[in-house]
């Protein structure tokens, strides 16, 4: 099999692997269309030499290009990351099958919001070792190739990563179906302003977190605790006038697209994070750079 075929066979894997390193969808896009081009430009220089020798495994040399511009581009965004107005949350990525017909629901590997969060604690590298042999099944050694690093290094690298995110992992212990459904009831709640059953429904170490950018307003800060958190929430139903939700699952998990009044355009994802039937963390993002490609993977 040669190159391109590898990569058009690939293509799903290669994408999944560049967003779980970046959580960035777009910038994941950007990264495979950088391993197209690159594998091209090797195309056309093998055609005018006729000596050079083929790839042995087209596979694993398109895994390791497309990791190592993940980390590259990964180390360039962490700088504006930290310049990031308010909390900064991963583009989700639309997994259900059932919405629209969007390629995106190709990438079986993606991570939940909550796991690529805590990721953001790792370093690049760390990252990429965690995710290379956790996610996608890469055994040390053929990781050590990739990364042009020693098998013991990588070894240390995974085990060091595994203790920083031992205590921040998130413990998800609800079925699915339970899932919608405390999902349902959480929103319906949010939306009729029932402070005193989202506070049943919340854990005591609730936490909410809203991502706008710079181009919408939200929270700067986390808003941390039960209470601050429902009368958050309701405040923000209160003041946002009348929407449309729909039912979604985004990286794995049922989540709620909030769209406008008329239905047409979106506004926001919600996600919620739910361990022993009560909500212990909020998400919502409202940056529309992080929104842009929704329309065209639920088929709009």
């Amino acid at each position: 099999m040669d190159l391109a075929e590898s990569y058009t066979q690939m293509r799903p894997q290669l994408l999944s692997i560049a967003y779980n390193m970046l959580g960035s969808l777009s910038e994941a896009e950007d990264v495979v269309q950088d391993v197209y081009f690159r594998i091209h430009r090797l195309a056309e220089r093998a055609g005018d030499d006729a000596d050079q020798p083929p790839i042995e495994s087209p596979g694993a040399y398109l895994t390791t290009i497309t990791t190592r511009l993940a980390l590259d581009q990964l180390r360039s965004a962490r700088l504006a990351r930290r310049a990031y107005p308010g909390a900064w949350l991963p583009e989700p990525v639309l997994t259900d099958p059932g919405p629209g017909p969007g390629e995106h629901t190709e990438l079986a590997e993606t991570l939940s919001l909550a796991l690529l969060t805590v990721l953001e604690r790792l370093t690049p590298t760390e990252r990429a070792v965690f995710l290379l042999h956790e996610s996608f099944g890469y055994a040390y050694d053929e990781i050590a190739r990739i990364l042009g690093k020693s098998e013991a290094n990588c070894r240390q690298i995974g085990a060091r990563a595994r203790r920083h995110l031992a205590a921040h992992r998130p413990r998800f212990d609800v079925a699915s179906e339970r899932h919608q459904e405390l999902t349902d009831r959480f929103v319906a709640a949010c939306r009729e302003g029932q402070v005193e059953q989202l506070l049943e429904m919340l854990t005591a170490d609730a936490v909410a977190y809203t991502d706008g950018g710079t181009r919408v307003r939200a929270a700067l800060r986390p808003i941390y605790g039960r209470d601050k958190v429902a009368r958050f929430l309701a405040g923000i139903a209160r003041s946002g006038g009348d929407v449309v939700l729909r039912s979604i699952w985004v990286n794995g998990q049922p989540a709620r697209l909030v769209l406008d009044a008329q239905g047409h355009n979106i506004i926001g994802v919600l996600t919620l994070d739910i361990v022993g039937d009560q909500v212990q963390t909020v998400r919502l993002i409202v940056n529309p750079d992080k929104l842009r490609h929704l329309p065209e993977a639920l088929g709009q």
